[in-house]
């Protein structure tokens, strides 16, 4: 456990924060899928790192613990190598969270894959085939990380690849993330309103990749900057025309007077005190990953929030609506209501002090809460599991001014 505080309300300082975790694991997975290139800036975190290490391995059972990246696009690589066999497992939580979309579309190009314990969950048994249709639909609004899985096993495919989706795409902007990773390593794709048509690969050299650092990752910093009295801090690497989604960011917190200028591949957040809106209300379908930083800066703001299209919260690393609620509560706020697809914050900014955080083995838990030691000192269960994305989160708050201990 860690006791997170801080002396006043001013942040100074320059970070530089490691590679997108999203960026860094498709560009690995292309990697394998084509040839060699090099990777600057690749992330540190432990999805990555398990990525790394698993397409080392020679074993044929590979645990990916917590990593969701890592088994969704290793199901659809492994299923490509003929005659190979390899079992694809996880963390208990792993074991819950579903894989049958990917499955079954990859079953019907002609992969085998098997279930080892409960049908459409993990352990999966993987018999690598020649993968012969070139064609295959499949749901897009549960998780954006199949149809990006399948966008790149279709670069390996002799006549390329078709998906027909079904439905709206879930996390549009990570499809499109694929997309324009694939065109920078010389790869073909068009996105359409229905379907999505993958070329086969054909470059033979293929450049260097820079990594943009992780607009994720960054997120916490906009909301201790929109939480603080005065602050000047500089992040790195970032760039003006992000391909990540969570680039929106920017604007959301504009509201929350945070001012963002990029210079140099870096950008410069300034508080700007001016007057807060009494509520909010913001669809994150196609970012997700910032419903828990955004409704905790409006916890310690004492701004009502309603945020929407979360239904891909409820099978991530934990439930995470069902978290929220759960920790949001120890504050005692006048409401924290969840739907499906939803949150529902109504509060009038006196937090109760001395709250400890339970992070339910997420590492974005422990991330976004520990904000609000800017407002009074908070104790934060499990604070190792920020390794999963960000392993230098604690380290970086202490360079700013934050007084950590362990407890």
């Amino acid at each position: 456990m860690y006791l997170i505080s801080k002396k006043g309300g001013n942040l100074q300082g320059e970070i530089k924060i490691s590679g997108s975790k999203s960026e860094s694991n498709r560009l690995l997975i292309l990697r394998a899928y084509t040839s060699f290139f090099k990777i600057i800036n690749l992330s540190d975190s432990d999805d990555t790192n398990t990525m790394t290490s698993a397409l080392k391995l020679d074993d044929k059972e590979i645990n990916i613990g917590h990593a969701g990246t890592a088994m969704r696009f290793l199901t659809s690589y492994y299923s490509s190598i003929p005659n190979s066999i390899k079992i694809l497992t996880g963390s208990e939580r792993m074991k819950q969270r579903p894989i049958s979309i990917l499955v079954d579309a990859l079953n019907y190009l002609g992969a085998n894959i098997e279930y080892l314990n409960n049908e459409g969950y993990p352990p999966i048994k993987i018999n690598g085939e020649l993968i012969s249709n070139k064609t295959v639909s499949l749901k897009a609004n549960v998780s954006s990380q199949y149809i990006s899985s399948l966008m790149m096993l279709g670069i390996s495919l002799e006549e390329g690849l078709i998906i027909n989706l079904s439905s709206k795409i879930t996390s549009m902007p990570y499809i499109n993330m694929t997309k324009k990773i694939i065109e920078r390593v010389g790869g073909e794709i068009e996105i359409l309103s229905d379907k999505i048509i993958i070329g086969p690969f054909k470059s033979k050299i293929i450049p260097d990749q820079t990594v943009e650092s992780d607009w994720s990752s960054v997120s916490y910093f906009f909301s201790l900057v929109a939480l603080s009295d005065n602050s000047d801090i500089t992040l790195s690497t970032f760039f003006n025309k992000s391909i990540q989604g969570d680039f929106r960011i920017v604007d959301i917190y504009k509201q929350f007077g945070v001012e963002t200028s990029f210079i140099d591949n870096k950008i410069h957040l300034k508080k700007n005190n001016i007057e807060l809106p009494n509520n909010i209300s913001i669809n994150l379908e196609d970012n997700p990953d910032l419903a828990q930083t955004i409704i905790v800066t409006c916890l310690g703001l004492g701004v009502d929030c309603e945020l929407n299209g979360l239904h891909t919260l409820k099978i991530k690393e934990t439930d995470r609506l069902l978290a929220l609620k759960k920790e949001i509560e120890k504050f005692d706020v006048d409401s924290i209501a969840i739907t499906d697809q939803s949150i529902i914050l109504k509060n009038d900014f006196k937090l109760k002090s001395g709250v400890c955080i339970d992070t339910y083995n997420d590492h974005r838990m422990a991330m976004s809460f520990a904000p609000l030691a800017l407002i009074c000192p908070i104790m934060i269960n499990n604070p190792e599991v920020v390794s999963k994305s960000y392993s230098n989160f604690w380290k970086d708050l202490e360079s700013v001014g934050f007084n950590i201990s362990k407890k």
